[in-house]
């Protein structure tokens, strides 16, 4: 009976082992550093081709796409006095324009390029701007009796219907 306990403990051990180190590989493989262009400007030679999440301003003027392929796009973000030129292969959001606060997620080439694989714009500040005028949304607006959408009656449907 104690050599069934045993074994039961040193397989249990070996279970909880290999799980433990497959969370620590995947969570060290998948992980990114969350950074503006500044402090990538500020530590470049650290993040040297690690993959990072780098948050900016586009650099208005900036943006070039290649004429033969579309989806190939270069432009550079800024932030504060530091700027970082990028390039990005894929289908740019709709708000991306010169101006526009955006996320780029890559790597940090030896080239000092950041080669993004993902292009993330934030949200016009337009709503906020509303917000603080006192505008609010529509679905905030209170119905009142007047109001109320009329539901046609269910008598316009027969009554039977027959196969």
């Amino acid at each position: 009976m104690r050599h069934k306990n045993v074994k039961f403990a040193v397989g249990s051990l070996l279970i909880v082992l290999a799980i433990g180190y497959l969370i620590s590989t995947s969570i060290s493989t998948t992980s990114k550093f969350f950074m503006t262009v500044d402090e990538l400007a500020a530590a470049s030679n650290d993040y040297r081709g690690a993959g990072l999440k780098v948050k900016g301003k586009v650099v208005n003027g900036s943006i070039n796409r290649d004429p033969d392929n579309y989806l190939d796009v270069s432009f550079k973000i800024e932030e504060k006095n530091a700027v970082l030129p990028v390039v990005f292969k894929g289908v740019t959001p709709d708000m991306f324009e010169d101006g526009r606060e955006v996320v780029v997620e890559g790597t940090y080439g030896r080239d000092g390029v950041f080669h993004a694989n993902t292009l993330l714009t934030s949200c016009p500040s337009k709503y906020e701007a509303e917000k603080e005028a006192g505008k609010t949304h529509p679905g905030d607006i209170p119905m009142t009796q007047e109001k109320q959408p009329a539901l046609e009656s269910p008598n316009i449907l027969p009554k039977k219907t027959t196969i």
